[in-house]
């Protein structure tokens, strides 16, 4: 019964950042995941040859890369030493790498996070080689989350901006799920806040009978009407050092 349960888990939890066509039933963000997910694949040969992951997580877009060398960095706290599949831990101020000894960078869904925006672009140009390239991915329309470390949402606009400031040129810009699936992604969200608990089996409970009706619904319709590149969940930057 226990190796059942622990394979329950683990399935359900392989549907957080790649989920597949079941994963509409369990993974309240199905629609905001799905979106980042095939955004990120097409682009995954930008990335070669020795990579640093800033806030790597789990490392969950990494077999996407065609790197050689992958290499995840966390900031250094207890939980992240614990739960995150880090190689490096810092400061969140200083890389810990030399100059230009990166072929490439990536950082997904942590730019919203950095006070010092500024600085932590120099970084990643310092660790940059000359002509190396970053992927970088930020929401544009979400919720406050992993508060208080939520400091900015990004246009367009100001990412092509404040990359082109730091020495960066951009290759290209993926606007992630800009269709009418994004006001039932928010929907599921304001869901998820306000209805899930400590409790795993009520939580997937919530996800099945109220969540999954309203994905699949978000995902029909984002097919089928007008796309809006002006209203979007995530920008996908390809950016190559100067």
């Amino acid at each position: 019964m226990l190796a059942l349960k622990r394979r329950i888990i683990a399935l359900i939890q392989s549907q957080h950042f790649m989920p597949n066509w079941w994963g509409v039933f369990v993974n309240p963000y199905y629609i905001a995941r799905k979106g980042l997910y095939e955004a990120i694949k097409p682009l995954g040969n930008y990335i070669q040859g020795k990579t640093l992951d800033i806030g790597c997580g789990q490392k969950p877009y990494q077999h996407l890369c065609a790197s050689s060398e992958y290499i995840g960095l966390e900031l250094d706290t207890p939980d992240n030493r614990t739960y995150k599949k880090a190689d490096y831990y810092y400061d969140g101020k200083n890389l810990p790498f030399e100059n230009a000894t990166m072929d490439s960078v990536v950082t997904h869904q942590v730019f919203e996070h950095v006070f010092q925006p500024n600085q932590f672009l120099s970084e990643i140009q310092r660790v940059l080689k000359s002509k190396g390239t970053l992927m970088l991915s930020v929401p544009f329309v979400w919720d406050e989350h992993e508060q208080p470390h939520d400091f900015a949402r990004y246009s367009s606009f100001a990412l092509k901006a404040l990359l082109q400031e730091h020495g960066f040129e951009i290759v290209t810009l993926h606007k992630s799920v800009a269709n009418l699936g994004l006001i039932f992604q928010l929907l599921n969200a304001y869901l998820y806040k306000k209805l899930f608990t400590k409790n795993g089996y009520w939580n997937q409970l919530v996800c099945l009978f109220i969540m999954s009706p309203i994905t699949i619904l978000g995902v029909i319709l984002g097919k089928f009407l007008p796309a809006n590149q002006d209203l979007y969940l995530d920008n996908i930057v390809i950016a190559t050092k100067i």
